[in-house]
C-alpha cells in the first residue's frame, strides 16, 4: 500500500522532468533560430545600404542571396586576416558588386571590421564599419550613425578616383579627411579600403566565377 503512491509520485516527477527538458530544448531551438534570422536580416540591411540602386525605385540591385553566394579568400597582406569572406551580389545573373569583410589590424584601440562593396567597374558602392573598439567621441566617428565621414569619404571612389598615391589622409598629404584629435583611425581605414580595392582589381572576374561555399539557411558554412 505504501509503494503504490510512491511510484505514482515518482512517475509524476519524471513526467515533469521530461516535459521541462523538452520545453528547454524547444525554447533554445526557437531562440537560436530567431537569433540567426535577426543576424541574417541585419547583415542584409547593411548590404543594401552600400549597393547600387535602381534609378527609378531606389531599390538595391540585388535579386540573389549574397549570404549563400559567397566565397572565402586568403590575402592577409591586403585584407588584414588569414581568411576573408567575400559576398557576391547579382541582379538577373549579372554581377552588381562584391562585398568584402576586411579587417583593419592597426586601429587605435584594436582591430576594426569593415564591409567594403566594390562594383564591377572598380569603384566603391560604399564602406561600413561592423565592429570596432575606438575611443568614444573621437575614433568612433567612423560609425555612420554618429558621423557621415564613412559615407562622404568613400562612396563612388576608386583607385583612380583619386590617384592611388592620394589615398592618404590630408595630414599625410592625401585627399581624405581625418578627425580632429584622431588621425590614426581614419588613416588606418583609408589604407584598408585602398587595399581592398587593390585586391579586387588583382582578382578581377574570378571573384564572381568561383563556386560558392556550401552554406546553411543562415548563411553559415555547412559542416
Amino acid at each position: 500500500m505504501i509503494k503504490h503512491p510512491t511510484l505514482v509520485a515518482g512517475g509524476i516527477l519524471g513526467a515533469f522532468a521530461i516535459a521541462g527538458v523538452g520545453l528547454v530544448v524547444l525554447t533554445n531551438t526557437l531562440t537560436t533560430e530567431r537569433i540567426a534570422t535577426n543576424q541574417r536580416e541585419a547583415m542584409l540591411s547593411k548590404f543594401r545600404a552600400i549597393l547600387p540602386t535602381e534609378p527609378v525605385s531606389g531599390a538595391p540591385l540585388m535579386d540573389n542571396d549574397p549570404l549563400q553566394d559567397r566565397i572565402q579568400v586568403s590575402a592577409p597582406d591586403l585584407l588584414g586576416a588569414p581568411s576573408t569572406e567575400v559576398y557576391r551580389v547579382r541582379q538577373a545573373g549579372q554581377p552588381v558588386a562584391v562585398i568584402l569583410t576586411p579587417v583593419v589590424p592597426d586601429g587605435y584601440s584594436g582591430p576594426i571590421r569593415l564591409l567594403v562593396a566594390v562594383k564591377p567597374d572598380g569603384t566603391l558602392g560604399g564602406v561600413r564599419v561592423i565592429e570596432h573598439h575606438e575611443t568614444p567621441g573621437l575614433g568612433d566617428k567612423i560609425e555612420e550613425r554618429k558621423n557621415d565621414w564613412i559615407k562622404v569619404q568613400f562612396d563612388g571612389k576608386g583607385l583612380g578616383q583619386p590617384a592611388e598615391e592620394r589615398w592618404l589622409v590630408k595630414r599625410d598629404g592625401g585627399d581624405f579627411d581625418q578627425f580632429t584629435g584622431a588621425t590614426i583611425t581614419p588613416r588606418s581605414i583609408v589604407k584598408a579600403v585602398k587595399n581592398s580595392l587593390k585586391f579586387v582589381a588583382r582578382e578581377g572576374t574570378a571573384l564572381y566565377d568561383r563556386p560558392a561555399m556550401a552554406a546553411d539557411a543562415a548563411g553559415k558554412e555547412a559542416s
